[in-house]
């Protein structure tokens, strides 16, 4: 039994010896050489291993690691970011410690690194090795949700178990470990209306959720472990909108509705709005309004406004006091757009009346009919061709008085009656104008004759009637032309007619030569056609070269009328073919009329009156040129004497000195000899100062136009004054020096007519005495 013992232990040695070099092999492989192989050893510890949040006193026994070195100088030594602030190792025995306490949830695993060394050379007496520490879970943290408020929405009146919102809460625990990670939710508020089911789906318990009694919830959302743990932050709220649904009728905010219009109230246009409470929200409002009791759905229409949701009135036809003073009828408002199957509730108050009140208008004269149409035969003057008939609608039953509109009638060729006859003062021609449209008016009249303002009008069409008053002529204009050689029956041309008359179908025209004594013939096709052919033979060129055929026209109308229709034929030369070699070119048979003769008469005129005014307008130009004048005087019609006077030496034509004693205030001296000579005897000499010389110069001017004998008759003196006090100051010539009669003035001969007496007095020798 030993023998067996022993037996095995020598076993186990060799299979802990192989398998510790197996391990080694890999720790050792660093340090192998090729010519000398160390003796493989191997790491021994416990497995490492430490639960979180332990509640024992630090430091926290972890495990123990070991190497098979058996060595006194041995020391055993850890490397890792945690060691030394959270992980030691005791040196001498491997015993590994925790200085903290752990938390799972921030580090689940730790990696270290063991190594022995020798405690005097520090070198690795075994290769390094790896090893890592677990922290093992505890439920030590409640569920947390992902958010403390959470928004949702959901249609009113929904089905029970509608989902609302799904909610989530995290538990940081190892979800490994069974009922440490797993949550459990409940509802704290709300779960009257909602419920929520493990997997956080909140959802309906209720199909009554009517957003116009309650439009938002609120529900408070709890989030626990399976082991129960739970904290403050293991609750959420939830806010639930109700979304509206179209469920609520419209309803009317009154009973009756009473408006008041006037009758003269435009087709289609409002008279008043209809206004009703609807619960859902605007998006939802269809409200559609109707008559459903009273006879005037076709009087009146209700539109509906889409930005208010009022009921618009409006008349269909036009209203009339004098025929309906009040309209009642009954209006209902519904919503084909309701969704009957989540219909909260039915209204009750669906139906209104309304009251329409017709006020009166002081309208005007209305005519019977919309237009009128007379008929007028031509060439007539009736007394009553038609009438006309409007009257007042309003209670008033005020006259009328009618009238033709001037643009209208601008031939001014009707007239109406007070009665509203219409009659014609001249005779129509239907060829002229078949039809005259007249717009008659009607204006209402009070008790004095007045019109009021009010007025109406009308389109009255007169149609004047055909008379067989216009003879057949020519359809057109014919240029016959027929060889001189032609031979007997050889058609020249064939004509046809027409009547500026109304032609009916069955025209019958006959056609007749108006002389026998031709050479031609004329055969009636009774077709409303006739042939011209050559009666004889040959025409004789030289005794005529045109041949003017009267042709009788006639119709068949009542009375039947004839007209004469000149047919002017060509003879021509003609080839050995009948071909027209040459033809004399026929004189214009178109005269000119009278009044394009007097037009070309009096632009002819015209151009000569204009050429003459021309002429003498040069004339009297050349005129003026010659005596000095300009034509500015030539127009004022003043007779202009060809002298020249002296200035301050001239003392014969006028006596100067008597503006100069006027000016100076000094008494007048001795008349001069123009002033002798004045008839009658002038008014005795006044001492005339400044201020009197306006009636200095009317008093000369009435004795100028009392002497009649005396020269010059109707001219009137002008004398320039000059002096000291004037711009030009003195323009004689006595006091010049003796140093001026070496100046030349012979250019005072190129100044004119004007200064000819000028230059012959400057053309005088200097020792020839001038006379003064």
């Amino acid at each position: 039994m030993r023998a067996l013992v022993l037996l095995l232990a020598v076993a186990g040695t060799c299979l802990v010896e192989a398998a510790a070099s197996s391990n080694a092999a890999p720790l050792d492989a660093p340090g192998v050489l090729l010519t000398h192989r160390r003796q493989k050893r191997d790491w021994i510890w416990n497995q490492m291993h430490i639960d979180e949040e332990k509640n024992t006193s630090l430091p926290h026994y972890v495990g123990k690691i070991k190497s098979s070195v058996n060595s006194k100088n041995a020391k055993y030594v850890l490397k890792g970011e945690s060691v030394g602030k959270v992980f030691q190792v005791s040196e001498d025995t491997g015993d590994v410690y925790a200085f903290e306490r752990l938390d799972r949830e921030k580090i689940s695993e730790y990696h270290l690194t063991a190594l022995v060394v020798d405690k005097d050379t520090r070198k690795n007496l075994e290769s390094p090795s790896s090893f890592t520490i677990k922290v093992h879970d505890v439920n030590d943290n409640w569920p947390v949700f992902t958010h403390r408020l959470f928004n949702a929405s959901v249609p009113e009146m929904s089905a029970v178990g509608t989902s609302v919102i799904r909610v989530t809460a995290v538990d940081a625990d190892d979800p490994t470990v069974a009922d440490h990670a797993s949550v459990m939710y409940q509802l704290l508020k709300g779960e009257e209306y909602f419920a929520i089911d493990n997997s956080g789906l909140i959802f309906t318990t209720t199909k009554n959720l009517d957003r116009e009694t309650q439009a938002k919830y609120e529900i408070v959302v709890e989030a626990r472990d399976a082991q129960g743990l739970r904290g403050e932050s293991g609750t959420a709220t939830v806010l639930v909108n109700l979304q509206d649904i179209n469920d609520n009728f419209p309803t009317f905010t009154q009973t009756k509705y009473i408006f008041a219009v006037p009758e003269d109230i435009r087709v289609g246009s409002s008279l008043g709005s209809l206004f009703v409470e609807d619960s859902d929200e605007p998006q939802n409002r269809m409200t559609k309004y109707s008559i459903v009791q009273g006879e005037y759905r076709d009087t009146f229409t209700i539109e509906t406004d889409p930005n208010h949701n009022e009921g618009i009135i409006k008349p269909m036809k036009p209203l009339d006091y004098e025929y309906i003073k009040q309209y009642v009828f009954t209006i209902e408002a519904t919503d084909p757009t309701i969704n009957l199957h989540y219909l909260s509730s039915v209204s009750i108050q669906k139906t209104a009346r309304v009251i329409i009140n017709v006020t009166d208008v002081d309208e005007p004269p209305n005519f019977h009919q919309p237009f009128y149409h007379f008929q007028l035969r031509e060439n007539q003057k009736k007394p009553l061709i038609g009438s006309v008939l409007a009257t007042d609608p309003d209670a008033a039953r005020r006259s009328i008085g009618y009238s033709i509109r001037k643009t209208s009638d601008k031939g001014q060729f009707f007239r109406i009656t007070k009665q509203g006859n219409i009659y014609n003062e001249k005779e129509l021609d239907r060829e002229i104008y078949p039809w005259y449209n007249l717009t008659v008016e009607a204006k209402e009249l009070d008790s004095s004759g007045y019109p009021t303002g009010k007025e109406s009008i009308v389109q009255v069409y007169i149609e004047i009637m055909d008379e067989n008053d216009n003879p057949p002529e020519f359809a057109q204009p014919y240029e016959p032309k027929v060889c001189e050689n032609a031979a007997q029956g050889k058609l020249v041309v064939q004509i046809s007619a027409i009547d500026k008359d109304v032609t009916p179908r069955d025209v019958k025209f006959r056609f007749s030569l108006g002389t026998e004594d031709s050479n031609f013939t004329l055969t009636d096709n009774h077709d409303n056609t006739a042939n011209i052919t050559v009666k004889y033979g040959q025409f004789d060129r030289e005794r005529a070269k045109v041949h003017h055929l009267p042709v009788l026209i006639s119709d068949n109308g009542r009375p039947s009328l004839t007209g004469t229709s000149t047919l002017v034929v060509t003879i021509c030369k003609c080839n050995e073919h009948g071909e027209f070699t040459y033809c004399e070119e026929m004189a214009a048979q178109a005269g000119v009329s009278i009044q394009a003769l007097v037009a070309i008469f009096l632009c002819i005129l015209t151009i000569t009156v204009i050429t003459l005014l021309v002429f003498l307008r040069r004339r009297l130009r050349r005129q003026a040129r010659a005596h000095g004048k300009g034509v500015p005087e030539i127009h004022e019609q003043l007779v202009t004497y060809d002298e020249e006077g002296g200035g301050e030496m001239d003392t014969t034509s006028y006596d100067v000195s008597v503006l100069h004693s006027a000016r100076r205030g000094a008494p007048p001296p001795r008349p001069a000899l123009y002033a002798q000579v004045q008839k009658p005897r002038p008014a005795p000499a006044v001492h005339a100062g400044p201020g009197e010389m306006a009636a200095m110069i009317e008093a000369k001017k009435d004795e100028a136009d009392r002497d009649g004998g005396g020269p010059p008759y109707d001219t009137l003196h002008i004398y320039g004054y000059e002096g000291a006090e004037s711009v030009a100051e003195s323009l004689s010539s006595l006091g010049s020096g003796a140093s001026d009669a070496d100046i030349d003035y012979d250019f005072l001969s190129d100044w004119g007519p004007r200064f000819r007496m000028l230059a012959e007095l400057y053309r005088a020798e200097p020792a020839e005495e001038l006379p003064y």
